[in-house]
């Protein structure tokens, strides 16, 4: 993560993103700009920082395609998914970051920065304002992809096998139906050994 990203008027990340939904789009966000829409204090430059963290604006201070999207009716999502993109590490860490405490968030900005505790602190409160105004709901990111569908509570998995065709007998055909109930704590290594377990008692593989 590197040096921490804070700004001094934490409070004034609402108004800035209620803002950017009404006036038009800036070809560049600059000082001069914050104080066209109203951010005239000095301190008011350190919500560049925060837009860029929240990938609003890239590099150049110039509004991204996400930008635009947060003006949308899908705007706390979208600012859900650039918070997941510019606070990776962190996310990285806690994937429910957004409902942590402030200790655990300031633990993880204390390891990766060499920032003093009073900037740690601002960092972490420039974390929480930002994240209030975003919906997390609808971001699946947190799950692994790999591990999505086994996201639910429990997991009602309908199985259908087949005994190998044999030789003609008298004997009538074999048909078997399983349902497996796995609980969403098992890791993909014993979801697979359950699966092999079946094949060999089934197939006699």
């Amino acid at each position: 993560m590197g040096d921490v990203i804070y700004t001094t008027v934490a409070g004034k990340i609402k108004p800035l993103l209620d803002k950017i939904k009404t006036v038009g789009v800036p070809p560049k966000v600059t000082n001069a700009w914050l104080k066209t829409i109203g951010f005239t204090s000095s301190n008011d430059g350190s919500l560049i920082g925060v837009l860029k963290v929240a990938q609003l604006i890239d590099g150049s201070q110039v509004p991204t395609p996400l930008w635009q999207k947060f003006r949308g009716s899908e705007g706390p999502t979208a600012l859900a998914e650039g918070i997941r993109t510019g606070y990776a590490e962190l996310y990285g860490v806690y994937p429910d970051a957004h409902e942590r405490p402030n200790v655990d968030l300031e633990n993880v900005f204390s390891q990766s920065s060499k920032a003093g505790k009073q900037a740690i602190t601002k960092a972490v409160a420039t974390f929480k304002n930002l994240a209030k105004e975003a919906d997390f709901s609808k971001n699946n990111s947190e799950v692994p992809a790999e591990a999505q569908h086994f996201e639910t509570s429990t997991l009602h998995a309908p199985v259908e096998m087949k005994a190998p065709l044999k030789p003609r007998s008298s004997a009538p055909n074999l048909h078997i139906d399983v349902q497996v109930h796995i609980s969403a704590d098992a890791s993909l290594d014993q979801i697979d050994q359950i699966f092999a377990s079946m094949a060999k008692h089934l197939y006699g593989a």
